[in-house]
């Protein structure tokens, strides 16, 4: 009896996750879905974090991505959730600020 039950509770989270994913496909293509959308001054970027079905989800991920772009040295950080359709996840005006110039590449010249 405990096999079945096991073997239901399986099958119930993998048709659930199954229609989560159907859900967040079909959110995603008709720009209903959430993003975390992270504008930093220092780079100049803007970076898009998702989807999510529900704002709930997304505002408690931005926390992580927060915490991983001040430990990158990111300044001035702005966050915004809402319903965006990316086309780019990551979007810089200048990539050379991502990068420290006084660093020279061991095999370079």
């Amino acid at each position: 009896m405990k096999a079945i039950v096991l073997n239901l509770s399986l099958a119930l989270a993998l048709v659930y996750w199954i229609m989560k994913e159907i859900l967040l496909n079909l959110a995603r293509t008709v720009g209903l879905a959430y993003w975390v959308k992270i504008d930093t001054e220092r780079p100049c970027c803007t970076y898009y974090f998702g989807p999510f079905i529900k704002a709930k989800e997304a505002e408690a991920a931005k926390i992580g991505y927060i915490e991983d772009l001040k430990q990158e040295g990111a300044l001035g950080i702005t966050v915004t959730i809402d319903h965006f359709k990316p086309q780019e996840l990551t979007i810089c005006d200048d990539l050379a600020e991502m990068f420290d110039s006084s660093v020279v590449p061991i095999f370079g010249s």
